[in-house]
């Protein structure tokens, strides 16, 4: 730990801020997850509505720099192209 009084207070905000930003990563995940499985089980509509619900929450991620805008484009496009080969 450290010595210096604003030394321990910036560890104490760093982990405060590390705690939430991996709440908010395991948020993503999840909706990332949920349009996997839809995928999985062949429903297309609920693989849809999974994906609507997965894109505001993956691109709101980037505005808040948990993670980087190309990694969001690139689940963006996985998923979407995972959607589309359930018409296919």
């Amino acid at each position: 730990m450290a010595n210096i009084k604003s030394a321990r207070k910036r560890a104490k905000q760093a982990e405060k801020t590390r705690k939430h930003n991996m709440g908010l990563r395991s948020r993503m995940r999840t909706q990332i997850k949920n349009v996997i499985k839809a995928c999985d089980a062949g429903d297309k509509d609920a693989a849809v509505a999974a994906y609507k619900d997965a894109v505001p929450v993956i691109d709101s991620m980037v505005n808040k720099g948990i993670v980087n805008k190309n990694k969001a484009a690139r689940h963006k496009s996985r998923l979407n192209k995972r959607v589309k080969a359930l018409a296919a």
